[in-house]
């Protein structure tokens, strides 16, 4: 089989398998990547050392990160375990330090600088629903018309990560907005429609979310992300409950959702800097 064969039957396993479609678009990008590099080698003869010079050069040269690492990993595995049936032990080439990074955010007063400088309905509320519910991109843009539960103030997830829903908070704000976003444009599937009615694509959001902060003349890159991180840092702020918390961003672990304790616990703490005692 040529390559792109190759790459439709590891499709087709993960979507029998039921994987998400991001994760499935994760995966078989990272094969395809893999395979490119490795043109002129059939899959089969590729191997272990041929392997490990790779991700060190991803790792060296191209300045990959951990978690790009882990995805260019498990893909490789699980693309020769199951179209191959060859199984490779790839937990050697894992990265084994951990990154301990604390989240980034922005204040209240930036989330709502970037909101009320943005002009365009549809920008402005895709900007206000990865805000005001703290969903990853992949999942705004999986959001259909029929997960929105006016009624019970909810908006359901289906699309999560590892394939779990969940319910993610409606306010009353956020559903003015997306009423009058629902006459103008009036999308017919997904909530967030781009050309010819297919799904908006991640990029275009990036992109909203980063012009966006720009003009509102926010001094940081802002991201998606730093949306979501924002939402669950501001509800810490206010004395919400971390279990609270780690179900509505869909969090596995307690673990992860405790990094937002730290970035709040720096502020809230009375330590003075040794600076004032001068």
């Amino acid at each position: 089989m040529d390559r792109d064969q190759l790459l439709h039957r590891f499709k087709n396993i993960l979507i029998t398998q039921r994987y998400s479609n991001n994760s499935i678009k994760t995966y078989t990008g990272c094969v395809s990547y893999f395979l490119s590099v490795f043109k002129n080698y059939k899959p089969e003869d590729i191997t272990f050392d041929l392997i490990e010079r790779f991700i060190n050069w991803l790792v060296s040269e191209r300045k990959i990160s951990a978690s790009y690492q882990k995805q260019m990993l498990f893909a490789t595995g699980k693309f020769y375990q199951t179209v191959f049936d060859k199984k490779i032990n790839l937990y050697p080439l894992y990265p084994q330090r951990q990154e301990h990074k604390l989240p980034k955010y922005l204040s209240a007063k930036e989330v709502s600088k970037i909101i009320q400088s943005t002009q365009n309905l549809k920008h402005k509320t895709i900007i206000s629903v990865l805000y005001a519910s703290g969903m990853r991109l992949s999942e705004v843009i999986q959001l259909k018309l029929s997960d929105i539960h006016s009624a019970n103030k909810c908006i359901r997830i289906n699309q999560a990560k590892g394939n779990k829903e969940r319910l993610v908070i409606l306010s009353d704000k956020l559903l003015i907005l997306l009423r009058e976003y629902y006459k103008v444009y009036q999308p017919e599937q997904w909530l967030f429609e781009g050309n010819a009615g297919s799904q908006y694509s991640a990029k275009s959001i990036q992109k909203v979310v980063s012009e966006a902060a720009i003009k509102a003349g926010i001094p940081v890159r802002v991201t998606p992300h730093m949306l979501r991180h924002s939402f669950a840092t501001h509800l810490l702020e206010n004395g919400t409950d971390i279990r609270l918390i780690q179900e509505l961003l869909g969090h596995n672990s307690i673990k992860t959702t405790e990094k937002y304790t730290k970035v709040t616990d720096i502020f809230k703490s009375k330590i003075k800097t040794p600076f004032d005692f001068l």
